[in-house]
């Protein structure tokens, strides 16, 4: 389990294990300071999936197909998780409540055959696998789901509120199987979904202090947040070498755990530690101000020059002027992706930003999931996905953890909600990407910088600090680097240069 050497404070010893990295990149999206090893395999791809995992995506695949068509006018397109793809025909236009009476009844009949079918393969699934009672709840609690996403997605409303109310009394986001916490989550996301669309959009207030408290548990407990820290650090710190003024843009700084571990190997490295100044995004005044300070006390300490600027709004809301780049400074552009609010507003809007300071370095961590399309394309990959989230916990804590408790409800409830709930162009107005590596690397202003030999190093140290039978694994390739759970890609990291950057 992960120790005091990966705190917030103590955080910079394993960095002091690799050498200097060599400076710049070259004019070639797949250059490299350092050559990339061959793909790494997935390590655990011979260990059994678990059962909740294992149910949704066979119960997606098999059915995918049942759905009914949407009418020939509609254009969504959206995949989901790179495991499998959602095809367009999932794609259904939501219409308002108040038209639910126009139309046609041939949308229901359909989806009480989807339902059928559903319930059909539930149960030849339970005579073929011999399942036990505590299977067969969990199997009947997934196919309940997936028949409410079906009912709202086409608008039947009252139908779904049924079908919720169901869920309610059976599942509980107590219960001891993954199978049923799940449900429970995204029973209740669904039900604000529901109420949503009868009262209107509904932004829920966002407790800051305890999502940071749990994202702290959830950076103990498991391998995802320090894989993220770490790798990208590396980069950052590949792009700054010789450098003696540096400026890091953190597009949503939170509490700042990251940032302790690179400052101890600038202000230790053999060319001199640099001037580092930090802009740090966010939302919250009092988090902001209290991340400052905390980073300026560790840099002190150090003996670091060191200066912290705040920027109290979302990425999306400010121009290049607010972060006050200097002449002479090399810059980075940081960005770990979440779903736990929206830290940036419009997608364009920063995307417009990044390409307006032309940095020396992005480093993006993103999840593999699709955070955009139709209500159906959001619920089908976020099922899978959270599935193998909660799967990963529940491999090595038991139920009654505190500690996983407090990740499922404050962290992964809350990504749910936001995707299910809030989240959709149909419903917020703001068009979000499905990958930004995509969008980067779709555009003429931004080349990739394949992840060096170093982050994969890095990254093969936090996992080390896991035992294998948690089932974790890394994969590397086309310039980024993947950790997963078993045979699902959960965060992928990779990072870009802007072909302009005169720093």
């Amino acid at each position: 389990m992960a120790h005091g050497t990966m705190n917030m404070i103590q955080s910079h010893e394993p960095w002091t294990n690799y050498p200097s990295p060599v400076v710049g990149f070259q004019n070639n999206p797949t250059s490299n300071p350092f050559p990339n090893p061959k793909p790494i395999e997935n390590r655990f791809v011979t260990l059994e999936r678990s059962e909740l995992s294992q149910w949704v995506e066979h119960i997606t695949k098999q059915l995918i197909d049942d759905l009914p068509e949407p009418p020939a006018a509609t254009t969504d397109t959206l995949q989901t998780s790179e495991d499998y793809f959602v095809p367009s025909s999932l794609s259904t236009d939501l219409i308002s409540p108040s038209k639910i009476s126009q139309r046609s009844y041939g949308d229901h009949d359909h989806e009480l055959q989807w339902g059928n079918e559903l319930q059909l393969h539930a149960d030849n699934n339970i005579r073929a696998r011999g399942m036990s009672k505590l299977d067969e709840h969990g199997l009947s609690l997934i196919t309940l789901l997936f028949e409410c996403a079906v009912a709202i997605s086409v608008d039947n409303l009252p139908e779904a509120h049924r079908m919720l109310l169901e869920l309610s009394q059976m599942a509980s986001p107590y219960g001891p199987s993954c199978a049923e916490r799940v449900v429970a989550y995204f029973a209740k996301a669904m039900t604000s979904r529901v109420i949503n669309s009868w009262l209107g959009i509904c932004s829920p207030l966002v407790n800051y202090k305890s999502i940071h408290s749990a994202f702290q548990v959830f950076n103990t407990i498991s391998p995802f947040i320090k894989f993220a820290h770490f790798t990208s650090n590396q980069a950052i710190l590949e792009a700054f070498h010789r450098r003696d003024r540096v400026h890091i843009l953190d597009l949503d700084i939170m509490q700042g755990l990251q940032w302790p571990a690179l400052f101890h190997i600038l202000a230790t490295r053999m060319e001199g530690p640099p001037q580092v100044r930090m802009t740090g995004v966010g939302t919250s005044s009092e988090n902001l101000m209290e991340t400052g300070k905390q980073l300026s006390n560790f840099a002190k300490r150090l003996g670091l020059s060191f200066e912290f600027h705040p920027i109290v709004r979302k990425i999306g809301d400010i121009d290049a002027s607010m972060v006050q780049v200097r002449r002479g400074e090399t810059l980075a552009v940081h960005w770990l992706q979440h779903s736990l609010y929206d830290a940036t507003g419009p997608d364009w809007k920063t995307m417009r930003l990044i390409e307006e300071l032309a940095p020396r370095i992005v480093t993006l961590v993103e999840q593999d999931l699709s955070h955009s399309g139709s209500f159906l394309d959001r619920f089908v990959g976020s099922l899978h996905y959270y599935s193998t989230m909660f799967d990963s916990l529940e491999s090595y804590l038991s139920s009654d953890n505190p500690s996983r408790h407090n990740v499922e409800h404050c962290l992964f409830y809350r990504e749910i909600n936001n995707i299910l709930a809030i989240g959709g162009p149909a419903r917020s107005g703001e068009d979000k990407f499905r990958q930004w590596r995509s969008e980067l690397g779709g555009r003429n202003g931004f080349m990739q910088v394949g992840m060096s030999a170093n982050s994969m190093a890095q990254a093969q140290l936090i996992l080390n600090m896991f035992p294998p039978t948690h089932g974790y694994s890394l994969v590397q390739g086309d310039g980024t680097i993947r950790l997963g759970w078993k045979d699902t890609s959960l965060y992928v990291a990779s990072a870009w240069t802007c072909s302009h950057a005169s720093r």
